[in-house]
Protein backbone atom coordinates (compact mmCIF):
# COMPACT_ATOMS: atom_id res chain seq x y z
CA UNK A 1 0.00 0.00 0.00
CA UNK A 2 2.70 2.43 0.97
CA UNK A 3 5.24 1.28 -1.65
CA UNK A 4 8.30 3.52 -1.16
CA UNK A 5 6.90 5.50 1.76
CA UNK A 6 9.06 4.53 4.74
CA UNK A 7 6.73 6.41 7.10
CA UNK A 8 3.73 4.41 5.88
CA UNK A 9 1.75 7.65 5.80
CA UNK A 10 -0.91 6.37 3.40
CA UNK A 11 -1.81 3.25 5.37
CA UNK A 12 -1.33 5.08 8.69
CA UNK A 13 -4.06 7.54 7.67
CA UNK A 14 -6.38 4.66 6.75
CA UNK A 15 -5.77 2.95 10.09
CA UNK A 16 -6.25 6.18 12.03
CA UNK A 17 -9.56 6.79 10.26
CA UNK A 18 -10.60 3.21 10.98
CA UNK A 19 -9.95 3.71 14.70
CA UNK A 20 -12.13 6.83 14.71
CA UNK A 21 -14.91 5.10 12.75
CA UNK A 22 -14.79 2.01 14.95
CA UNK A 23 -15.05 3.98 18.19
CA UNK A 24 -18.01 5.96 16.84
CA UNK A 25 -19.63 2.79 15.54
CA UNK A 26 -19.22 0.98 18.87
CA UNK A 27 -20.87 3.91 20.65
CA UNK A 28 -23.76 3.75 18.18
CA UNK A 29 -24.00 -0.01 18.68
CA UNK A 30 -24.22 0.47 22.44
CA UNK A 31 -27.05 2.97 21.99
CA UNK A 32 -28.84 0.79 19.46
CA UNK A 33 -28.59 -2.23 21.75
CA UNK A 34 -30.00 -0.22 24.64
CA UNK A 35 -32.83 0.93 22.34
CA UNK A 36 -33.33 -2.66 21.05
CA UNK A 37 -32.95 -1.37 17.50
CA UNK A 38 -32.08 -4.51 15.57
CA UNK A 39 -32.12 -2.81 12.17
CA UNK A 40 -29.54 -0.27 13.30
CA UNK A 41 -27.40 -3.02 14.81
CA UNK A 42 -27.48 -4.94 11.55
CA UNK A 43 -26.57 -1.83 9.57
CA UNK A 44 -23.75 -0.89 11.97
CA UNK A 45 -22.43 -4.46 11.91
CA UNK A 46 -22.39 -4.35 8.12
CA UNK A 47 -20.56 -1.02 8.11
CA UNK A 48 -17.84 -2.09 10.56
CA UNK A 49 -17.53 -5.46 8.82
CA UNK A 50 -16.52 -3.72 5.60
CA UNK A 51 -14.01 -1.41 7.23
CA UNK A 52 -12.49 -4.26 9.21
CA UNK A 53 -12.24 -6.49 6.13
CA UNK A 54 -10.45 -3.73 4.22
CA UNK A 55 -7.71 -3.79 6.87
CA UNK A 56 -7.60 -7.58 7.14
CA UNK A 57 -9.00 -7.66 10.68
CA UNK A 58 -10.68 -11.02 10.21
CA UNK A 59 -11.88 -11.60 13.78
CA UNK A 60 -13.62 -8.23 13.94
CA UNK A 61 -15.00 -8.72 10.44
CA UNK A 62 -16.41 -12.13 11.30
CA UNK A 63 -18.04 -10.90 14.50
CA UNK A 64 -19.56 -7.92 12.71
CA UNK A 65 -20.96 -10.23 10.06
CA UNK A 66 -22.66 -12.27 12.78
CA UNK A 67 -24.03 -9.07 14.27
CA UNK A 68 -25.40 -8.10 10.89
CA UNK A 69 -27.22 -11.46 10.71
CA UNK A 70 -28.48 -11.29 14.29
CA UNK A 71 -29.81 -7.81 13.62
CA UNK A 72 -31.86 -9.36 10.83
CA UNK A 73 -33.04 -12.00 13.34
CA UNK A 74 -31.09 -14.75 11.55
CA UNK A 75 -28.53 -17.16 12.97
CA UNK A 76 -24.79 -16.51 12.68
CA UNK A 77 -24.78 -17.93 9.13
CA UNK A 78 -27.63 -15.74 7.93
CA UNK A 79 -30.16 -18.53 7.79
CA UNK A 80 -32.78 -19.79 10.19
CA UNK A 81 -34.63 -17.31 12.30
CA UNK A 82 -34.31 -15.92 15.80
CA UNK A 83 -36.77 -14.20 18.05
CA UNK A 84 -36.12 -10.56 18.80
CA UNK A 85 -35.22 -11.49 22.36
CA UNK A 86 -32.71 -14.16 21.26
CA UNK A 87 -31.17 -11.84 18.65
CA UNK A 88 -30.67 -9.09 21.25
CA UNK A 89 -29.19 -11.60 23.71
CA UNK A 90 -26.71 -12.86 21.13
CA UNK A 91 -25.78 -9.34 20.04
CA UNK A 92 -25.19 -8.29 23.64
CA UNK A 93 -22.68 -11.08 24.14
CA UNK A 94 -21.16 -10.68 20.69
CA UNK A 95 -20.67 -6.93 21.08
CA UNK A 96 -18.51 -7.50 24.16
CA UNK A 97 -16.44 -10.06 22.26
CA UNK A 98 -16.11 -7.79 19.23
CA UNK A 99 -14.80 -4.94 21.37
CA UNK A 100 -12.12 -7.26 22.80
CA UNK A 101 -11.14 -8.36 19.29
CA UNK A 102 -11.00 -4.73 18.19
CA UNK A 103 -8.76 -3.77 21.13
CA UNK A 104 -6.39 -6.62 20.26
CA UNK A 105 -6.19 -5.43 16.67
CA UNK A 106 -5.76 -1.83 17.80
CA UNK A 107 -2.85 -2.76 20.09
CA UNK A 108 -1.17 -4.71 17.30
CA UNK A 109 -1.56 -1.88 14.79
CA UNK A 110 -0.30 0.71 17.29
CA UNK A 111 2.81 -1.40 17.87
CA UNK A 112 3.28 -1.79 14.13
CA UNK A 113 3.06 1.94 13.47
CA UNK A 114 4.83 2.98 16.66
CA UNK A 115 4.02 6.21 18.41
CA UNK A 116 2.75 7.81 15.22
CA UNK A 117 -0.88 6.67 15.77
Amino acid sequence: MDEDDEDRSFSRDIVTNYFEQAETTFASMDTSLKDKDLQALSRLGHFLKGSSAALGLTKVKSSCEKMQHYGNMKDEHGSGSLSEEEALKRISSLLKQTKVEYKEAEEYLKKFYGDSL
